[in-house]
């Protein structure tokens, strides 16, 4: 603040050495309230409070303040404005510098495309999700007995497995899977009991013997085997006779 003494009145301002543009504030007294200042074309108004006016000016020279604070009335208050120019200032504008030029934007790119594969990604994993399915879903064809046990029978590379697949079928007739070889042959007709023995009891050796099977002829028994239905299923047997 610079203080201005005149009339027994103390005027300040700041700051103390403004430029052009700057907002000076211009104050009075706290006991010498209200501030008022004369009109002027050096400077323009810009606020009013109780004790302070807050003046600019955009020309750089010196402008004089007159008024009055409170009842008492002054004058002569000089206020210096600089310019914000350097001295003998070519005033010829700033060269322009041309804009900065932007690297290429890669990352939205980048994010599109793996936002992209991670779509594909997604689809092609619905889409053999939705295959699987399918085809788990789709029904699975349901043999006759007589086909399956034929089909166990042709698949069938030892003896074990002919007795399974022997028993299913004898299950199938009503032989229950939970019957003995003693109890099977005991209740099935004795027509196939002499295939029946020699293929369960084959079987069992297959599957509890530590020597296994000894017997050399499994090929001509497999296909004995498929005369069981012979007997099993006598409309079968009527039906390939007609």
């Amino acid at each position: 603040m610079i203080p201005t003494l005149l009339l027994a009145v103390t005027i300040t301002f700041g700051p103390p050495t403004p430029t052009v543009g700057d907002l000076i504030t211009v104050h009075s007294p706290p006991d010498a309230v209200p501030i008022v200042l004369d009109p002027s074309k050096q400077y323009e108004i810009v606020s009013r409070s109780p004790n302070a006016v807050v003046i600019r000016t955009f020309e750089p020279k010196s402008i004089v303040l007159s008024g009055s604070a409170g009842k008492e009335a002054f004058s002569g208050v000089v206020i210096p404005v600089r310019s914000v120019l350097n001295k003998n200032d070519a005033m010829e504008p700033a060269p322009l510098i041309p804009p900065r030029k932007l690297p290429y934007p890669r990352a939205p790119f980048i994010a599109i495309a793996a936002t992209a594969l991670v779509a594909i990604a997604a689809w092609m994993a619905v889409f053999f999700l939705a295959k699987r399915l399918t085809r788990e879903a789709a029904p699975t064809p349901v043999l006759a007995p007589v086909e399956r046990f034929r089909a166990e029978v042709a698949a069938s590379k030892g003896w074990a497995a002919l007795a399974d697949a022997t028993r299913h079928y004898l299950a199938a007739n009503g032989y229950g899977p939970e019957l003995t070889t003693r109890e099977l042959l005991s209740r099935a007709p004795e027509e196939i009991r002499p295939i029946l023995a020699e293929v369960l009891r084959e079987g069992d050796l297959d599957k509890f013997s530590p020597w296994g099977s000894a017997a050399s002829d499994f090929e001509a028994t497999a296909v004995r085997a498929l005369t069981l239905a012979d007997y099993l299923e006598p409309k079968l047997a009527v039906e390939a006779a007609a």
